[in-house]
Parts: structure tokens; sequence; C-alpha cells
């Protein structure tokens, strides 16, 4: 594309090494964005979040390679060439995403895997795991109460071993002895492993230490995270404004009720403040008690469920985020009432308030709709303990994704198996 339509037409032509060096430029950049979108992650992510990384990644790069080529010409360039190149990459994409999986499915068949549980969580975990069947096969399941001796030896017949809801005692004990016989292990974590796995590590003369901040981010990290927000939110309600108009007409037109559904929130530190959305439920829809949407809501309007579905009725909350209530990316702001329940069975759920409330979240592009609490919580955690500016735009990009392409519910992966398959788990 570069020799063909730009090359010779700037004003002082590139000769050899000035070709060879925008070449390399635009390599790099292909590897950095690959890097940083997951591009890179061959047989961990599902074909499809490997297809929508490259061609997201792709589409960054050319949109920079056109300006840079422009900042060369000194003037705005032909842009059609760009856009040429890019459906190519997508079809070059597509085809290396299809027979390099199936490459790596023939040098690298799934793992086989045994799984070590503690209680009924662990039919849950199997039944999302078997969706992925090209990464891994648990042929067997043992409880924690059996024998050591029979579990070790088990052990020792699988590739792996999943470690699912156990005692943090013989936790240790089993990643001791998984570690001594080089057994790959997979944990879920508990909430106290997520705050480790944030620490810094530092040395105390000849001793090594975790130091475990708890604060949330730094004054840096939140000045630079609140200019994103304004700089994101004041662009976003300029390009979304149309569509804004015409989904308040549509919710007004519906049934004739108020366009905007405000209710109250926690963000940072416990504050309230009012959430705003465009309505997608019918009036009073809560007029006998709380309760929680479910996906097939009969409380959701007709107009409401094309808000949800495109996740539209979200978006009159850039105004929260320019007033300072929201940042773009954070752990989704709870109500006050839910806190407080969900805080009976889980003390840490008031950790996620050590950042303000987001638009949008880890858990949000990674869960599902009906994500437990439980595991919505350890990944804002992991959010909040690793972050970095460029995790926030993966979030955004990924949110992008969610919003045409939603994953399953928990609750279609259950319905893969019959109640007496879910028994014999």
């Amino acid at each position: 594309m570069w020799y063909e339509y730009y090359s010779e037409t700037i004003i002082l032509p590139f000769y050899r090494r000035g070709n060879w060096v925008l070449i390399f430029i635009y390599c790099i950049l292909t590897a950095l964005f690959f890097k940083a979108y997951g591009g890179f992650k061959l047989g961990y992510l599902k074909k499809t979040d490997m297809l929508y990384s490259q061609i997201i990644s792709m589409v960054c790069i050319n949109i920079i390679a056109y300006f840079m080529i422009s900042l060369i010409g000194r003037d705005f360039m032909p842009f059609l060439p760009v856009v040429y190149l890019t459906f190519t990459d997508f079809g070059v994409i597509a085809i290396w995403t299809v027979l390099s999986g199936k490459l790596y499915f023939l040098l690298y068949p799934p793992r086989k895997l045994i799984i070590l549980y503690g209680s009924r969580q662990a039919v849950s975990l199997i039944l999302k795991m078997t969706q992925r069947v090209d990464k891994y096969m648990i042929c067997e399941s043992i409880s924690i109460s059996e024998p050591p001796e029979k579990i070790r030896e088990l052990i020792l017949k699988y590739e792996g071993v999943i470690i699912c809801d156990i005692p943090e005692i013989q936790r240790n004990e089993y990643l001791r002895f998984c570690f001594e016989k080089s057994v790959r292990v997979y944990i879920v974590p508990e909430i106290s492993d997520i705050i480790i796995r944030g620490s810094e590590d530092i040395r105390l003369f000849d001793t090594p230490l975790l130091l475990c901040r708890n604060y949330g981010l730094t004054a840096e990290q939140q000045i630079l995270k609140r200019l994103f927000d304004i700089i994101f939110s004041l662009i976003a309600v300029v390009m979304l404004s149309p569509v804004m108009i015409v989904s308040a007409f549509a919710v007004k037109l519906c049934d004739g009720g108020n366009v905007f559904y405000k209710q109250k929130r926690l963000t940072r530190d416990g504050k309230e403040f009012y959430v705003y959305k465009f309505r997608s439920m019918i009036a009073d829809a809560e007029k006998n008690g709380i309760k929680l949407a479910s996906e097939n809501d009969d409380r959701i309007t007709p107009v409401g469920k094309i808000l949800r579905k495109f996740r539209i009725d979200e978006f009159p909350q850039l105004f929260n985020i320019l007033v300072g209530d929201m940042s773009v990316v954070g752990p989704r702001p709870e109500r006050p009432e839910l806190t407080e329940i969900y805080k009976k069975d889980m003390p840490e759920f008031i950790f996620r308030l050590k950042v303000k409330a987001g638009l949008t979240g880890y858990a949000q592009v990674t869960g599902v709709y009906d994500t437990s609490p439980a595991d919505k919580l350890k990944m804002d955690l992991m959010y909040i303990e690793n972050y970095s500016f460029r995790m926030d735009l993966q979030i955004i990009l990924m949110t992008i994704k969610t919003m045409f392409f939603p994953a399953k519910n928990n609750s279609d992966i259950n319905n893969v198996f019959p109640e007496e398959e879910k028994k014999d788990i």
C-alpha cells in the first residue's frame, strides 16, 4: 500500500532505508497493539475474542499509520488505500485465526484435568469450563473429604488439577505438593489472594516483603483518570447526542411516562449520588419492593429491551461522569440497600468502594448478565489491584464488543446439561 499509493506522491520521496524504516515502524505498532489487546493470546482466548482483539488492533494501527503518512506528506493524503488495506487485514486475520487455532489444537490438545472441590460451587465452574473443550478436559472430580493419599494419587494421574473452594490450610498443602511434582494448578481465588496479587515486591535487607497499600489508586492515577473521564465523556456526549435524542423520544412515545429514571447509588468511599438512565421498565416497576432485573423480565418495555440490549439506557451516565460522580471505567455503582444485603454474606463487598463507580467495568466485559455478586466482586478487586491506564482502554474496547455481541448467561450454560448429569458431576 505504501509503495503503490503514497511513496512516490510525497514531496520528498523516501528511498530504500527510508521506506524500510516506515515499514519497521508499522511492524512495531502492530506488535505493540497486538500485545496490548491480546492479539497474541493464541489458545487462551476464544476464536471470536481473538478475532475481535486483532481487528480492533488493526483499526487502531491503520488510523495511526494514515496520520503518520499524512504528516510525512505534509497534507491529508487519500484515505481509501488505508481502507482497502484494513479490509485486506480483516481477511488475513480471519484466515489466520481459523488456521492457527486448528494448528494450536493439534500441537497442544486439551489438558486432562481433575477437580478437587469442597462445595457445590464446583458444579458451576465445571459447566463453564466445558465451554472451552479446546482447552480443558475435566476427566474426574474428587471431594476434599476423601483421604489425602487417594487425592495425591489421583492428582498424579492427570496433567493438572483445579482447586475450588477448599479450606486454606489444605489448599496450601496440595499447592506445595503440586509444585514439588510439577503438576499444573488452577485455583479459584479468594479475596485475600486477589489483594496479595496486587502487592508490591520489596526487600528489607535480606528479607523479602509484600507491600499491600490498600488505598485504591495513587494521586497520579486519579488525576490522569479524571482528565481522561472529562475528555472522553465530552466527546461521547457530542457523538452520541443523536442516538440519545432518538432514544428519549422512543421512551416517551412507548407509554408516555418519564424519559429518565434516577436511582440512588454508591461511589467512592460510600458517597451516595443519583445515577441517571433512560427508563427501560414500566412505571412503578418496584412498587412491590426491590427486585433485581433478569434478562427476560416482564417489567421491561419493548423499547427498553432494545435500549438494554445495546446498553443505550446507560448513556445518560456520561453526565454523571462529567460532574465527577462516576468514572468511565470502574466497578458498576450499586444501590445502598443491596450493598447492605451483600455485606451480610460478603463483608469484603465494601472494598470495591475504594475507587469511583464506572460506566463500564472489568466485571461487565468479562462476566455475563447473571454473574454472581461474589464473582463480580472478585473481578472488581482484580481491576482495582491491577489498575493501569492501558487496562482502562482495553475495557472500553471490550465494552464495544459486548454491546453488539453479549456473552451467554450462566443459565444458558446450565441448560447444556440435564439435571441428572449435573448430579453426576
